[in-house]
């Protein structure tokens, strides 16, 4: 339980962070705002999940609308934490920072087609250095990764001419930094499979033109969610 509500706590600061860093604001200052009417946030009105269900979603001062992510991100981290924890300080950091990247990079993709350098490359920087401390895949392993997948989505970008960007490059590189080769080609493949059911359904269904592109961060970190939980064996497998 305790895991959880740390998760929720620290899903309120990646709010912050998925609407500040890509508009390049601080990150301190201002303290909390209501972003329509500029009014600065009360304790009560910071609760996470709480406070959204209690204002029913519109700010208390303006009634401007709530996005949804804000509840979805602190619900997702308090989740994540909560099944990470099992008793083993250094793994759960590991795999926590693994997944608060992961769910940064996704809500930051899904909602501005960017992913920031501080966080790709920084976390890729992250992960490598982690395995020096005994956490992870190991130091060989975790650059053996990151290069697998920066060199994987480079191939691609490279044959489709640009069909995806070089952020999806530095994203598979930093699940290849956390996971190893097995890991960052394993979340390439599982997320290719969801970005191309997703394509499927949003086009059938009216919701997306040919034309339109597709943020393919967050399949991407979905694969590396797929493979963090079942492992390296599950691609094997696959693969025959």
């Amino acid at each position: 339980m305790m895991a959880f509500l740390l998760g929720l706590i620290i899903g309120s600061f990646f709010n912050v962070v998925i609407y500040r860093l890509p508009r390049r604001l601080s990150l301190a200052n201002p303290p909390s705002t209501c972003p329509q009417c500029r009014t600065r946030l009360r304790p009560v009105e910071l609760i996470p999940v709480l406070s959204y269900l209690i204002l029913q979603g519109r700010c208390s001062h303006c009634r401007s609308p709530i996005p949804w992510r804000y509840p979805l991100v602190e619900l997702l981290t308090g989740m994540a934490f909560f099944l990470l924890w099992k008793g083993r300080p250094g793994a759960f950091i590991h795999e926590a920072l693994f997944v608060s990247l992961l769910i940064m990079l996704a809500f930051i993709d899904l909602e501005h087609m960017v992913m920031p350098n501080s966080l790709t490359l920084g976390g890729m920087a992250g992960g490598i250095l982690l395995t020096f401390f005994g956490w992870g895949v190991g130091p060989a392993s975790s650059l053996a990764g990151a290069g697998l997948g920066l060199g994987l989505i480079a191939v691609i970008i490279w044959a489709s001419r640009g069909g995806m960007g070089l952020g999806d490059a530095k994203l598979l590189g930093l699940i290849g930094a956390f996971l190893g080769p097995w890991g960052a080609v394993g979340a390439l493949f599982w997320g290719s499979l969801a970005g191309g059911l997703a394509g499927v359904i949003l086009l059938a269904g009216g919701r997306m033109k040919r034309q339109d592109p597709l943020p393919f961060g967050p399949f991407l970190a979905l694969g590396a969610v797929v493979m963090l939980a079942a492992g390296p064996d599950l691609v094997r497998w696959f693969l025959g």
